[in-house]
């Protein structure tokens, strides 16, 4: 799932209600982590019966009538796009859609789905960096004690010898993870290259859309005149990826994130590592090692340090408040 931070005003465009949810954000954006999580083990699943490539195209392709129903329901047309937007939203398809979802399955197919995400839980700390290496921004402290911590946590889980790990093709499966998390902050970066914001409804149809045709043309030479047999339990995997992260996940994600401040929202995304985790406890019997859970400890900490003191700002406001009622 591509999930991405957006300011208020851009999360304020999607009109889809979010009545039927529970109605407190701090809820909405939890939950959508949790699904974030679980998409660890659902990519566990996929690649156990099939390549990432035509996996990610039946992803998409299950996902893309659904969003399109949705837009219509709610009226949310596709912006038209100039050629240099254009060419923006296709780089952010191949790299963040497509990209992250082949680079994720195939991550799996080689290490645990608790390292992996471990490893995911950076992504805050990784577009944060990336943002100052690429477009130049300002390192801040807080940036800074975020990178160095979840570099540690990683490497906690990396380099952590144990019967669990498999030498050299975990390692691989590990850097997968990591280049997956790499192609998500580039399409963060992307994002904010463009002329003018889009709906986000609109923009995930766009995004599905697009990484269909890319991630089904760069499968169908490897399927054509020959016979698969896919297991059941991969396609139900790709099921549950298309319609509960993808589809249910960004709904949350958005009509939570429209109600609270970006920051606040930011430190949400510590939910996904610690999901991931405990479903690979409990559905796959990963080990819960002590190496595992230090790594995950400096991973959550990393996503607060980046962004827990726009929670921490408003906690103190909501506080100052309080006491000048009082007095």
């Amino acid at each position: 799932m591509s999930i991405r931070l957006l300011s208020r005003e851009n999360a304020q465009r999607l009109t889809l209600s979010p009545r039927s949810v529970a109605q407190s954000p701090q809820a909405q954006l939890t939950a959508a982590m949790l699904t974030v999580g679980s998409t660890v083990i659902a990519s566990k699943a996929i690649g156990a019966g099939l390549d990432p490539l035509p996996a990610t195209a039946l992803r998409f392709g299950i996902a893309l009538p659904v969003f399109l129903l949705l837009m219509r329901l709610t009226g949310t047309a596709f912006p038209r796009p100039g050629l240099r937007d254009a060419l923006l939203l296709v780089a952010q398809a191949a790299i963040g859609s497509v990209g992250y979802t082949v680079l994720l399955i195939a991550g799996t197919q080689r290490t645990s789905a608790s390292d992996a995400g471990i490893i995911l839980g950076t992504l805050p700390a990784v577009c944060a960096l990336t943002a100052a290496l690429v477009l130049g921004e300002r390192l801040r402290a807080g940036t800074l004690v975020s990178v160095t911590v979840a570099s540690l946590g990683v490497a906690m889980v990396t380099l952590a010898p144990g019967a669990h790990r498999e030498g050299a093709r975990s390692l691989t499966g590990d850097a997968m993870i990591l280049g997956a998390v790499v192609c998500e902050s580039l399409f963060v970066l992307l994002n904010k290259r463009l002329s003018r914001p889009w709906p986000p409804l609109a923009q995930a149809g766009a995004m599905t859309g697009i990484g269909f045709v890319v991630s089904g043309l760069c499968a169908l030479p490897g399927w054509l005149g020959a016979a698969h047999a896919v297991p059941l339990n991969a396609v139900l995997g790709v099921a549950y990826y298309a319609l509960v992260p993808t589809v249910g996940g960004f709904w949350l994600w958005y009509a939570g994130a429209a109600r609270v401040p970006g920051g606040e929202a930011a430190v949400f995304t510590a939910v996904a590592p610690v999901s991931s985790v405990a479903l690979a406890t409990m559905l796959l019997g990963e080990p819960l090692t002590l190496t595992r859970a230090l790594g995950l400890t400096l991973v959550v900490a990393a996503v607060f340090a980046q962004s827990g003191r726009a929670l921490w700002d408003r906690i103190s406001t909501q506080r100052g408040a309080r006491d000048s009622k009082v007095s």
